[in-house]
């Protein structure tokens, strides 16, 4: 319906005194979360770290620079954050005026004896303003401002985990290439020794059973060299992926051993670990999006208070145009009276977002605490069982030069050596695998551990 402009500010008076809808605040969120981790919790851990330096590669750390700029992942992420930041703009348009222009010429002819054409000319400007009564263009606003900062978080959440797949492809390579060092090593070993049987049984001091066991180690030996082969190229493809690299045959990778592992970095307590996790500020962002959504939804069945004006300059010659104007002031309040229950529908469906995003912020916390927990046990029992596995490693050394020299002097026969070979050039192989899963461990918790490094990031330029 249509208000005289008399009535206006009467109106508006009334109708801004009402209570503007705004979410409530939220405290309890992270209640649940336990107070301190199973091993570890002195101290607080520093989010500034970038962390990779602290395997003290110039490698490593060059490979993650060239990632963070030029990796498909962490540029589509810088994209959808453009996009983000587009529609805030978009958004925040709707809290000012709208102006606009339009321009008409036309002609007309009447036939009255004789001919007559009148001409008419018309330019004017046209405004409109919705008076923001219940708060819905701030909620959507609001809403929209936490979307974005949500976004940032999950380039800040993709950054590390980038970093991380970077780092772990890189040590998977290293280690792929020792363990194929051991395994050459061991053929090499492995050969000499069948020399050495085929010389004794020509000489009548093996049988031709030995003969065939050895050869047989030898070919097992070899056919695990063609695998660990495969195993390096194919993560040297995954890395160059990692690197927006297009020419896989580019990457090359100098460092020859895997670096050492320092000690734990401090944990702190999972509050720490919340408040440096960027998915789990993510989630608490898109939760705090949602709240507002349901207040603009609410906002959104209360009646609309628009303005609008229009000034208008319009006469028969070009000349004479701007001496006969016109200007034009409304306001129109405007409501829904039956719409068949969408508003109402919207309502609950926006407060059902909020829920579904309450408990995905719970599974993000939980989530991000067992990954802490899984990092740290998984690193310290892995302690145990390299401690272990040295043992036997000794042991199976030992047993392995027993065996031989029992074997040389015909104490037992070969098949007791063949066993103790196998089993020495199994744990050595072992052994490799078992440093490369401490360091993967460590990588897990500084992961685990999020950090405020990612924010210092360069933006990347996005096409116009």
């Amino acid at each position: 319906m249509k208000l005289h402009v008399a009535w206006l500010l009467p109106a508006i008076g009334l109708l801004s005194s009402c209570a503007i809808f705004a979410p409530d605040e939220r405290t309890d969120l992270n209640t649940e979360v336990q107070e301190q981790f199973t091993l570890y919790a002195e101290n607080g851990y520093d989010s500034t770290n970038r962390w990779w330096e602290n395997f003290q590669s110039l490698e490593l750390n060059a490979l993650i620079e060239e990632a963070l700029t030029n990796s498909p992942t962490i540029q589509q992420s810088w994209a959808k954050l453009a996009q983000a930041e587009a529609e805030l703009a978009k958004t925040g348009a709707d809290r000012y005026p709208t102006l606009g222009y339009n321009g008409r010429a036309g002609a007309a002819w009447t036939q009255n004896g004789g001919s007559t054409a009148t001409e008419s000319y018309t330019i004017g400007l046209d405004a409109a303003y919705e008076v923001d009564l219940w708060g819905r263009v701030k909620s959507q606003t609001e809403a929209q401002i936490l979307n974005t900062a949500a976004t940032r978080e999950e380039l800040n959440a993709a950054a590390i985990t980038l970093t991380s797949r970077v780092s772990s492809t890189w040590l998977t390579i290293i280690a792929q290439r020792l363990q194929l060092e051991v395994i050459n090593l061991q053929l090499e070993a492995n050969k000499t020794s069948l020399e050495l049987i085929e010389l004794r049984f020509k000489q009548a001091l093996s049988t031709s059973l030995d003969v065939f066991q050895q050869r047989q180690t030898v070919a097992g030996t070899e056919s695990l060299v063609p695998q660990r082969e495969r195993n390096v190229q194919i993560q040297k493809n995954a890395l160059s992926v990692l690197l927006g690299r297009a020419d896989f045959q580019s990457l090359e990778i100098g460092q020859t051993n895997l670096p050492t592992i320092g000690n734990l970095p401090a944990i702190g307590i999972p509050a720490d670990v919340l408040a440096n996790r960027p998915d789990v500020r993510a989630a608490g962002l898109r939760l705090y999006s949602a709240d507002w959504q349901v207040s603009a939804a609410k906002a959104d069945r209360l009646p609309a208070l628009r303005l609008t004006g229009s000034l208008d300059y319009t006469d028969s010659t070009i000349a004479d145009l701007y001496d006969n104007w016109a200007a034009n002031l409304a306001a129109s309040l405007t409501g829904p009276i039956f719409d068949g229950g969408r508003r109402k529908a919207e309502v609950a469906r926006q407060k059902a977002i909020a829920a579904e995003r309450l408990a995905s912020y719970r599974e993000t916390v939980l989530n991000a605490i067992k990954e802490v927990e899984d990092a740290l046990i998984s690193e310290r029992k892995q302690h145990e069982y390299i401690a272990k596995l040295d043992i036997r490693l000794n042991a199976a050394r030992r047993s392995y030069e027993e065996s031989v020299n029992r074997y040389r002097n015909g104490l037992v026969e070969y098949t007791t050596v063949l066993i103790q070979l196998n089993t020495l050039q199994g744990l050595e192989r072992d052994r490799v695998a078992a440093q490369l899963d401490l360091l993967q461990y460590r990588i897990n918790l500084y992961k685990a551990l999020g950090g405020s490094w990612p924010s210092e990031l360069e933006p990347l330029s996005i096409g116009e």
